[in-house]
């Protein structure tokens, strides 16, 4: 197996696009300035596809297990934790019943570095989705 040792990846005009330090942070420039951002912490930590009618994982990533705790409530259980509670969260569901002046609104109790209880509904009510999608960011621990 081959290495490749390299600490600056230039454009051919000589500016420097993407540097790895020792600790293997990768920094890449910003999009239309000189202005740099760590790849690291703008990628999704975990992110998950979820049908709660089923209930069933259609797709996810960094996700041991999902609970379907009761009717609109479900723990999303991370794999590899956050450094804290401090990590954010965020959620979009279909809305599936259609009302008038319908309102769809998620709430999430980010209260564990490794789990995320998410709670979903229309109208004022709680209930169960298909296509229900989470994605957290923040630093892994």
């Amino acid at each position: 197996m081959s290495n490749l040792l390299v600490q600056n990846i230039k454009h051919t005009n000589n500016t420097t696009s993407m540097a790895i330090d020792t600790s293997g942070q990768v920094t890449i420039r910003g999009e239309g300035s000189a202005t740099t951002t760590n790849l690291q912490q703008g990628l999704a930590k975990v992110w998950l596809k979820f049908n709660q009618d089923t209930p069933s994982t259609l797709d996810s990533f960094n996700v041991t297990s999902v609970t379907d705790s009761s009717t609109g409530l479900f723990l999303l259980n991370i794999a590899n934790d956050f450094n804290s509670v401090n990590h954010t969260v965020m959620c979009t569901h279909e809305a599936e019943v259609t009302f008038n002046n319908n309102v769809s609104y998620n709430e999430i109790d980010n209260s564990s570095a490794g789990q995320d209880k998410i709670y979903v509904a229309e109208n004022g009510a709680v209930r169960d989705c298909k296509n229900v999608n989470v994605t957290d960011f923040g630093d892994l621990a």
